[in-house]
């Protein structure tokens, strides 16, 4: 196993919009190696901190960096059950959450464990290596119809039915098993503009595949309909993105937490009832500065989006 590196992005702005203090309770729904984690013990004394992580990889990793601290529970699983793993602590709410959506660096970077186009491996993207269902599933089980929806709308790529057509007739050759089989069969399945090289379809459409193999989405979704109800008043939620899909998913989620009556703006008066409970602390989303874009690339994509229990 190769050694776990992770740079947290946006680590100055996570540490101050989570308004982390001392004697209180801190979730870090995707630990990854404890970057973001480690960060946030060195700057107030918490009474706990619980990391979760469905990649077993990654909570090595962070049991290793966090070892200097008596005050971290690590736990094996995914975010959106996040209600089910604190009660199980016999936690009732917390001060502050915080998840950091996607792949990590490590993940990419690993080549056997087939998330990047860049290196050859297995088809397989799983975060959560104990499931079954890999990327070899999807390319070479799904239909052409079903490849192409996921590629459109998980990909965003307009290119998504040829690509799909072009994998379902590879496969009548043989089974498509690795990234660089893949990365050909795309290659070849879009026309080529000036000034680019195709590489940008290959990665729409790996990012399908790769969230339809975890069900990213859907996670969370289900995770923000149930993380407000666990913090305290005062407490934060923080949500980092990478991609306009999640973002869109948080925008959407927070600006519905945070209103107040949502009835037809020609109704007289209020018949819905809906009270906000929560506020916005971001109103728009913090990018990375330059400087940290030079430092760590992937954080050029990174959207943190905050709000506070009220």
């Amino acid at each position: 196993m190769s050694e776990f590196v992770h740079i947290p992005v946006l680590a100055n702005s996570v540490i101050d919009l989570l308004n982390v203090r001392d004697n209180k309770v801190y979730v870090d729904g995707t630990v990854g190696g404890g970057g973001h984690s480690k960060l946030i013990l060195q700057k107030a004394k918490l009474n706990k901190l619980i990391g979760i992580d469905q990649d077993k990889e990654a909570l090595c990793a962070a049991e290793k960096n966090l070892s200097e601290f008596n005050n971290v529970k690590l736990v094996y699983g995914n975010f959106k059950d996040i209600s089910d793993i604190l009660e199980n602590e016999g936690i009732e709410k917390v001060d502050g959450i915080l998840i950091d959506i996607g792949v990590s660096s490590h993940q990419i970077d690993t080549a056997e464990r087939g998330f990047s186009f860049r290196t050859d491996g297995k088809l397989d993207m799983r975060m959560d290596t104990s499931k079954s269902f890999s990327a070899y599933d999807v390319v070479n089980g799904y239909s052409e119809e079903k490849l192409a929806d996921i590629i459109y709308k998980f990909g965003e790529e307009k290119f998504s039915r040829s690509i799909a057509r072009h994998i379902v007739k590879a496969r009548e050759l043989g089974a498509i098993e690795t990234t660089k089989q893949l990365e050909k069969i795309i290659l070849s399945s879009v026309p080529r503009f000036r000034g680019q090289d195709g590489s940008s379809n290959v990665q729409r459409t790996f990012q399908a595949i790769r969230i339809e193999v975890n069900g990213e989405l859907d996670a969370l979704s289900e995770f923000l309909s149930r993380a407000t109800e666990l913090l305290n008043v005062g407490g934060r939620l923080a949500v980092i993105s990478f991609h306009s899909l999640e973002d869109r998913i948080v925008k959407q989620k927070f600006k519905e937490l945070s209103t107040g009556c949502i009835c037809p703006s020609d109704f007289p008066i209020c018949v819905c009832g809906h009270k906000a409970t929560v506020k916005l602390v971001t109103k728009h989303p913090v990018v990375a500065t330059d400087e940290e874009i030079k430092q760590n690339s992937r954080a050029a994509c990174a959207k943190l989006r905050v709000i506070e229990k009220i």
